[in-house]
């Protein structure tokens, strides 16, 4: 493993997320709507932190490609290698494509699904939100943000946090929010539901899932 390869497996979530983005080339939605507009880093600067931006990309090693698409899918979900790795060994021990039970399970975690419902504009404002306490599922109060949801599970915001200022400026965004097929969202009882697992083709990641999976398996 090569020093450019050491400073590529070190860099951690401590990073300002829009140097992370740019470190992977694409956008990530770290912080929001804010990568909607003109001000997000990665259209502004659309080349890696810390290289000039007439500086010719280094060819990279098929390992080099395998890290940077591992580190991309952990950027997504906003959690750490520990974490990662125990996504792919339980993804491993069961039945199915490695590679889609994986994400299946990174995308059935309670924080992405509050997430993915609306409830949050970024992965990391889900997390800080779930881990305050602030939701029940299927009527019990949960603060693990990687908490697994099960179909036919409901996803609540607590009493107190719907009489919040926070709730009362997502209505009107909420009203236009689309959640994935997978997940329905009852605007009148502001409450989400998971009417099924997400299917191979909702898993879309924008990321080569074979590279994760090869990384793994060296």
């Amino acid at each position: 493993m090569d020093a450019d390869h050491v400073k590529l497996e070190k860099y951690n979530m401590k990073e300002p997320k829009c140097k992370i983005c740019r470190r992977e080339g694409k956008k990530l939605f770290l912080k929001g709507e804010r990568c909607n507009t003109q001000k997000c880093a990665v259209i502004k600067k659309n080349y890696p932190p810390g290289v000039k931006k007439s500086t010719r990309p280094r060819r990279m090693s098929e390992y080099a490609h395998q890290l940077r698409e591992k580190q991309k899918l952990k950027r997504i979900y906003n959690i750490g290698e520990r974490q990662f790795k125990k996504y792919y060994i339980k993804a491993l021990q069961r039945r199915g494509l490695t590679s889609e039970l994986m994400l299946c399970l990174l995308e059935t975690r309670l924080d992405n699904v509050v997430y993915r419902l609306g409830f949050s504009s970024s992965l990391p404002q889900a997390r800080e939100i779930v881990n305050h306490g602030h939701f029940l599922v299927s009527g019990r109060p949960m603060n693990i943000p990687s908490y697994q949801v099960k179909v036919a599970d409901t996803i609540t915001p607590k009493k107190k946090f719907l009489k919040s200022t926070y709730i009362a400026g997502l209505k009107a965004k909420l009203k236009a929010h689309n959640p994935p097929s997978w997940l329905a969202l009852d605007l009148k009882k502001m409450e989400g539901k998971v009417k099924s697992l997400p299917s191979p083709k909702e898993l879309e990641a924008g990321v080569d899932l074979s590279m994760i999976i090869e990384f793994y398996s060296r």
